[in-house]
């Protein structure tokens, strides 16, 4: 009896030990552009026809809930923080890309942050997004410069799911990574 209880709790321990911080989610790598993510289980490619916006992944029964990568050339040589600080850079994308004149957006941004990963400088941005329709959304961006383009790679959900959302969307956008 002492024995089946010994080599259950092993089991169990060893099942534990197995499971990693990015259980639940799937590996995107974009090997011609030079990026790579994390993005849940479950989620469908949205095709893409064309614009900046290079890929989209949304949730499947949760259509609203997505992530998207956006490429926009910089000038060569120009690195993230001569774009200016996470501040200045994140006022500078609510304004243009997350609330765009004429879309009857607002963009409030909660959080600016630098950090620094595998040599590179990403600028973690959040925002909380007021639609026409008065409902709210939180999004989580990462953007980072390589190779004479700047890479903004956006994680979005309804403001209501932002409570049990959040640990698993930070960890997204944390994933995020230029080479």
């Amino acid at each position: 009896m002492l024995k089946q209880i010994v080599a259950i709790l092993l089991v169990v321990l060893s099942l534990t030990g197995c499971v990693s911080a990015t259980s639940g989610l799937k590996s995107y790598v974009d090997s011609i552009d030079g990026y790579q993510f994390l993005y849940p289980n479950g989620w469908l490619p949205v095709k893409v026809s064309s614009g900046p916006t290079d890929v989209v992944f949304h949730d499947l029964i949760e259509t609203s809930e997505n992530v998207s990568v956006v490429v926009s050339p910089v000038p060569e040589g120009k690195t993230l923080s001569e774009l200016g600080t996470p501040g200045e850079v994140g006022y500078k994308l609510g304004k243009n890309a997350i609330a765009p004149p004429g879309s009857n957006r607002e963009a409030e941004l909660v959080n600016a942050e630098a950090r620094e990963k595998n040599a590179k400088t990403y600028y973690l941005l959040e925002y909380v997004v007021k639609l026409p329709n008065q409902q709210k959304r939180h999004n989580l961006a990462s953007v980072a410069v390589n190779k004479g383009k700047l890479f903004t790679f956006n994680a979005s959900l309804p403001e209501k799911r932002w409570t049990k959302g959040q640990k698993m969307f930070e960890r997204v956008v944390n994933s995020f990574s230029v080479d």
